[in-house]
């Protein structure tokens, strides 16, 4: 009888391979390939980066130019303020009295004012005149409280100047008195 041999002792046999030499030119092909698809993953990122700073130039072209007058617009807000006084002044009774120059006087005030006020909306300049809405103190900056049970209590009950916004931004706050409960 044959001598048996361990399990452990039976060398173990390689894989059978067969011995082909890959193409070198498959190799480089498969590297270019490779490297295309990065340079063009990296080209789609560019882009994309471009265009995104295209854009975010624009909005910004757009906010400096629509905000770019907003010192002057702040500084020429009291020549509004001034008409408005001069015209609350000439009251109409005050103006059956009136001659003739004052009452001319007082129709030019007006159209000039009205022409300031078609300027600034020319130029995305808003009047905010809250009388009757929530009190906001992004847009109005309250200068006294009136003491009332006719409006609810955080109500704006009186305007002693209107604001102004340009686009979203307050430009100046309208000032006013808002209600609390009385009692």
């Amino acid at each position: 009888m044959a001598e048996e041999i361990p399990a452990t002792d039976i060398p173990e046999a390689e894989p059978v391979t067969l011995d082909m030499e890959a193409d070198p030119r498959e190799a480089e092909i498969t590297g270019l390939k490779e490297e295309a698809g990065k340079l063009k993953d990296q080209l789609l990122r560019t882009f994309a980066e471009m265009d995104n700073l295209r854009k975010r130039m624009e909005r910004e072209k757009a906010e400096a130019t629509l905000y770019a007058a907003s010192n002057f617009a702040r500084d020429i807000l009291s020549v509004s303020d001034n008409m408005d006084r001069a015209l609350a002044t000439a009251e109409a009774d005050h103006l059956k009295e009136a001659t003739e120059p004052v009452k001319n006087l007082v129709a030019g005030v007006e159209m000039t004012n009205r022409e300031l006020l078609k300027v600034f909306e020319r130029h995305g300049i808003t009047r905010v005149f809250p009388m009757g809405e929530k009190f906001d103190p992004h847009y109005h900056q309250a200068v006294f409280e009136v003491p009332t049970n006719d409006a609810a209590p955080g109500t704006v009950v009186q305007v002693m100047q209107a604001g102004f916004k340009i686009g979203d931004r307050v430009l100046r706050p309208a000032m006013v008195g808002v209600a609390r409960a009385a009692g």
